[in-house]
């Protein structure tokens, strides 16, 4: 039966990777702030920040529970099919569709005020959840700082992310790496188009993207677009494009960032890791596959996390795009070819237990089998430390 390797996958994205004069760029979603789990009583353990399906449930929670606004958010779901499940996100877009149509007028009882309300306390919850601070210096986050500051390249490493959260940044200021994120100023640091767009600063400094706004991103009384630690009357969060029609001083942030992703992909040679992202975002799919598909010479490894089963949307993308590779737990789809890692005993190759683990056969009738280890965000970023730290001697081709 015919399989892929884990090793010898491993060992093409480190080479990709090792080149200073690669275009390298990482896409964070979020299983990545899940994967630090904070220690709770009873030897139990909590993600740093939940993941999308957690913020819904907790939020949903809340509101069901707030006496102003229970039977709001309840008309609210109504209005979605009886057999869906929408997470918060889809809530928020189908929210903000309503507020865009509204008006003066009435929705099943829902006014623009009882919506404009609604949507302000979600953002509240989410923010509340996604503020949480790094817990130490040896986080995933941590080393794929010091990864990017460690080299001297010709090209700045770009990271995109779909999160709200302030880990990235957090982890680069921990670590002295200077970013730029599109905002220009200190007190109320404004967005600059015209600086994304020139990118004339200089590669050792990293690009940091958020593709579905940040925390600290607010909208002005006035319309404005700024990022500031504290809102003032008026200003309102900007997480969460709903993709939807809404005014241009809305959009253009989220816009401007997509285009990043859209230009880094669509010329010369180019590699996008993903890590903690399910490839369940359609929109920012149609970006990611559209680069890939008009830029041959571009390269896009799926790192997930637990069986390749899960992700089927991700399996569908890499069954028609060769350059993009799928590498899950039990096995990946490379070359658009979908099959298991070989159960091979690789546990004398020099990156088992870092990429990739052997487990033999535990009882007669079992099959021995290899697990890829890089889905774990917490395993990427202990293997980014040991690029760091390996001599070029340690791992070549022929080792996989």
């Amino acid at each position: 039966m015919q399989s892929h390797c884990p090793y010898r996958q491993t060992v093409l994205l480190q080479q990709a990777l090792a080149s200073n004069k690669m275009r390298i760029a990482f896409l964070l979603g979020a299983g990545c702030p899940v994967s630090i789990r904070i220690p709770e009583a009873n030897n139990q353990t909590r993600p740093l920040i939940p993941d999308i399906a957690g913020l819904t449930s907790l939020v949903s929670n809340i509101l069901s529970d707030d006496d102003a606004l229970k039977d709001s958010y309840s008309k609210l779901l109504a209005r979605f099919d009886a057999d869906s499940r929408p997470n918060i996100e889809e809530i928020l877009s189908h929210l903000r569709a309503l507020l865009d149509v509204v008006r003066q007028g009435v929705i099943d009882d829902l006014n623009h005020a009882v919506l404009q309300a609604l949507d302000t306390k979600i953002c509240e919850l989410i923010a509340s959840q996604v503020k949480a601070p790094l817990p130490e210096v040896t986080t995933p986050y941590h080393y794929l700082a010091a990864w990017i500051s460690a080299t001297s390249r010709t090209h700045p490493i770009e990271v995109f992310t779909p999160n709200y959260d302030l880990l990235v940044e957090q982890a680069f200021e921990s670590r002295r790496v200077p970013y730029f994120d599109g905002f220009v100023g200190s007190r109320e640091a404004f967005f600059d188009l015209t600086s994304m767009e020139s990118d004339a600063l200089p590669a050792r400094w990293a690009r940091l993207w958020k593709l579905h706004g940040s925390i600290n991103w607010w909208r002005t009384a006035t319309d404005d677009v700024v990022r500031k630690e504290q809102n003032s009357t008026g200003d309102r969060h900007m997480i969460y494009p709903s993709h939807l029609k809404y005014e241009q001083s809305r959009r253009l942030p989220y816009l401007a960032m997509l285009d990043r992703l859209r230009d880094f992909l669509g010329r010369g040679q180019a590699v996008v890791v993903c890590c903690g992202y399910s490839f369940a975002d359609q929109h920012l799919n149609e970006v990611i596959m559209n680069g890939l598909r008009s830029n041959p010479t571009a390269m896009c490894f799926g790192l997930m996390y637990g069986s390749r089963v899960q992700y089927k949307e991700g399996m569908l993308c890499a069954s028609r795009h060769p350059n993009l590779s799928l590498l899950a737990e039990d096995g990946a789809v490379l070359g658009t070819l979908d099959r298991d890692w070989h159960n091979n005993d690789g546990s004398a190759h020099p990156l088992h237990g870092l990429s990739a683990r052997f487990e033999p056969a535990a009882t007669e009738g079992q099959t021995a089998r290899n697990t890829f280890l890089l889905g774990d965000f917490k395993k990427l970023g202990e293997f980014l430390a040991y690029q760091l730290n390996r001599s070029d001697d340690h791992v070549s081709p022929a080792t996989a």
